[in-house]
C-alpha cells in the first residue's frame, strides 16, 4: 500500500492569516488549526481513500458505514462530507475516515482539498462526530457480538471474523460484517473501501473464505450480500454514470446540479 503523508500547511497559514485579521474572532481556533495534521492512505478501490487525522472517531474496533447522505442523520461530520460534490460514501473506523467517491472520472487531485478542508473545519468546530453514540454502539455490538443463543458453528465465525480478519480489513479502510450462516454458506456484506472494490471478491473468496474453511470445514462458500439501501444506491449511481456518459456536452455546474438531484432521489427513495 502506498502511504503518502499530508502537511495540510497551506490550508493552516491560510486560517492563521484570516487570526491575524480577525484576532478576537478566531482566536479560539488557533491551535486546533495549527496542530491538525492529516494522513492519508491509499486502499485497494482506486475511488476510496482513508483519511487518518490522528484523532480517535470511534471505540477500538468499532466502525460505522454511511452509504449515502440519508443515512448520515446522527453524524455532522458525514453531513458535511456529503455535501462535497462528487462524495458517494463515507465510512468511520477507530481513528480513521473513508471517502469513496462516485467514479474513477472525479480525480483525487481536486475532491482532496475540500476534503481536507472540510475535515480541518469540522474537527476546529468541537462537535461530535456521532450525536448518539450510544445507540450507534448498540447496533455495532448486536450485529457483530456472538450470542450464547447461536449455534458454536456461527460463534467461530465471528470469532474469527472480529480477531483474524476484520483487523486487516480495516486497515485498508474498510469492513466485514457478519450477515448470516445457512447450509455452510456464510453471508458477509463489505463494507467502506471493500464496497464495490475490484479485488473485493479475491479477497473473499482465497483470503475470508479459505481461512475460515481452515478452522470451519463445513463451511461451503463465502457470499457478499447487500441491503436495500447498498442496492438502491448502487442502481441510482449507476443510472447516473451512464447519464454522464451519453450527455457529453453537459457544464461542470449542470453536472453538479444532475449530482444534487441525485443525492435528493436516493434520500427519498430510502424513506418509502
Amino acid at each position: 500500500m502506498i502511504k503518502s503523508f499530508i502537511n495540510f500547511q497551506f490550508y493552516c497559514n491560510i486560517k492563521w492569516n484570516t487570526v491575524l485579521n480577525n484576532k478576537t474572532n478566531y482566536l479560539p481556533n488557533v491551535y486546533s488549526f495549527r496542530s491538525l495534521f492529516i494522513k492519508t492512505l491509499e486502499t485497494p478501490n482506486p475511488n476510496s481513500l482513508k483519511f487518518v487525522p490522528g484523532k480517535q472517531i470511534l471505540e477500538n474496533g468499532e466502525t460505522i458505514d454511511f452509504p449515502n447522505i440519508n443515512t448520515a442523520g446522527n453524524s455532522p461530520l458525514c453531513k458535511m462530507l456529503f455535501r462535497i460534490d462528487g462524495v458517494k460514501s463515507v465510512f468511520l473506523g477507530p481513528d480513521f475516515i473513508t471517502v469513496t467517491k462516485i467514479d474513477e472520472d472525479i480525480e483525487w487531485k481536486l475532491l482532496k482539498p475540500e476534503i481536507f478542508a472540510t475535515l480541518m473545519d469540522f474537527f476546529a468546530t468541537g462537535l461530535p462526530i456521532i450525536t448518539n453514540p450510544q445507540s450507534s454502539r448498540e447496533e455495532f455490538l448486536n450485529l457483530e457480538e456472538s450470542d450464547e443463543n447461536e449455534n458454536e458453528t456461527v460463534q467461530m465465525i465471528k470469532e474469527l471474523l472480529n480477531s483474524r480478519i476484520r483487523p486487516i480489513v480495516q486497515e485498508d479502510g474498510g469492513d466485514i460484517i457478519f450477515m448470516g450462516y445457512e447450509d455452510g454458506i456464510v453471508k458477509l456484506k463489505m463494507q467502506g473501501s471493500c464496497t464495490n472494490c475490484p479485488s473485493s471478491s479475491v479477497t473473499l473468496k482465497n483470503g475470508v473464505q479459505n481461512m475460515l474453511q481452515f478452522y470451519i470445514p463445513e463451511i461451503k462458500s463465502v457470499e457478499e450480500v447487500e441491503d436495500e439501501i447498498q442496492i438502491i444506491t448502487k442502481n441510482e449511481f449507476e443510472k447516473f454514470n451512464q447519464t454522464l456518459k451519453l450527455d457529453k456536452k453537459l457544464s461542470e455546474p449542470e453536472k453538479s446540479l444532475k449530482f444534487v438531484e441525485l443525492k435528493v432521489f436516493i434520500m427519498y427513495s430510502s424513506y418509502s
